[in-house]
């Protein structure tokens, strides 16, 4: 009888973990993530005799709205894209680099990939939700900006 209790204590905790696991972290609820916008500010220095000026060159704000492709298909809720500095889910790896590194490590250019994912995760995830030609144009946008930075 013990023995059956301390299974039943063991399989609830496993059920509950493998549960908030799945419902709460790889799937997340992008809709309902905190909407953010950060800035980014790049300043430069020069000095010419006396006078020290300085300049701000460029000033980016990366949205993640519902402007954001990324945020739309709900990529955020395990991925995050530091260079554009678009914080999401810790489950998946960067994007910032994923341009040019998925045929590395998937053996297709990424083009290919998010037509028909080779990893068993992304293949689950696109296979129930595929993107249309003009959204898988907007995502390798985003990825090349992203990894240009």
């Amino acid at each position: 009888m013990q023995k059956a209790i301390i299974y039943f204590v063991i399989s609830a905790l496993l059920g509950f973990g493998l549960g908030y696991l799945v419902f709460g972290v790889i799937m997340g609820d992008s809709g309902k993530a905190p909407q953010v916008a950060q800035t980014d500010n790049k300043q430069t220095s020069s000095a010419k005799g006396d006078k020290s000026e300085t300049k701000q060159t460029k000033t980016e704000t990366v949205s993640a709205n519902e402007d954001n492709i990324l945020n739309q298909k709900g990529c955020l809720g395990c991925h995050s894209v530091e260079s554009l500095n678009l914080q999401g889910g810790a489950v998946g790896p960067d994007l910032s680099k994923a341009f040019v590194n998925v045929e590395g490590k998937h053996g297709k250019p990424i083009e290919e990939f998010l037509k028909k994912p080779t990893s068993a995760v992304m293949s689950g995830v696109i296979g129930k939700n595929p993107l249309t030609d003009d959204e898988r144009k907007q995502v390798l946008e985003l990825l090349k900006q992203a990894s240009e930075k």
